[in-house]
């Protein structure tokens, strides 16, 4: 088996795609986002919710997040991957982060973006309900957690990298 990839998981506005750039950057391995996987061979995700559904987003993001275990790396998944049973099945193969932002805090992060998700009401109120539907499932399948709502971005970073030197990959164990 090759070695294990580092996967980010966790709700939107969390700093998956940012940690993940600068983690795969401090760990000299490659860094993939699902989320531009989905976009660069289907198209924006707005278009993609509003022409075919959630639910075919979900089997785009599926295979997207199949390809980006495949090639390995550090991964950041979209939000809503982790609903997915066998995504979480493959994730067990790998090493897991979780990364958490708190309410007040993600509100500035996920204003004036396009995701899908959080139309049609208060997007606060949105994000934090779909959190807390998902963060069962996201603390099932994460080996540690971190939270991004303060202090600098590089000290979760480094707190990533410190993590995965010191957890032994499974080929180590």
């Amino acid at each position: 088996m090759s070695v294990p990839s580092i996967v980010l998981i966790g709700p939107m506005g969390a700093g998956k795609t940012s940690v993940g750039r600068r983690v795969s950057r401090a760990l000299d391995r490659p860094f993939l986002d699902t989320d531009k996987i989905v976009v660069r061979d289907h198209g924006p995700i707005p278009e993609l919710f509003e022409t075919h559904g959630e639910a075919h987003f979900r089997g785009l993001e599926r295979a997207a997040v199949s390809e980006a275990l495949a090639s390995g790396g550090v991964i950041a998944l979209g939000g809503g991957a982790v609903l997915d049973s066998d995504t979480r099945a493959d994730l067990k193969a790998h090493r897991v982060v979780l990364l958490t932002v708190q309410p007040h805090i993600v509100a500035a992060r996920i204003g004036g973006g396009a995701r899908p998700l959080l139309t049609g009401e208060d997007p606060v109120a949105r994000w934090t309900r779909i959190f807390e539907e998902r963060r069962a499932v996201y603390d099932e399948v994460a080996d540690v957690a971190f939270d991004t709502s303060s202090g600098p971005l590089v000290d979760v970073v480094n707190r990533i990298v410190d993590w995965a030197h010191a957890k032994p990959s499974q080929e180590d164990a």
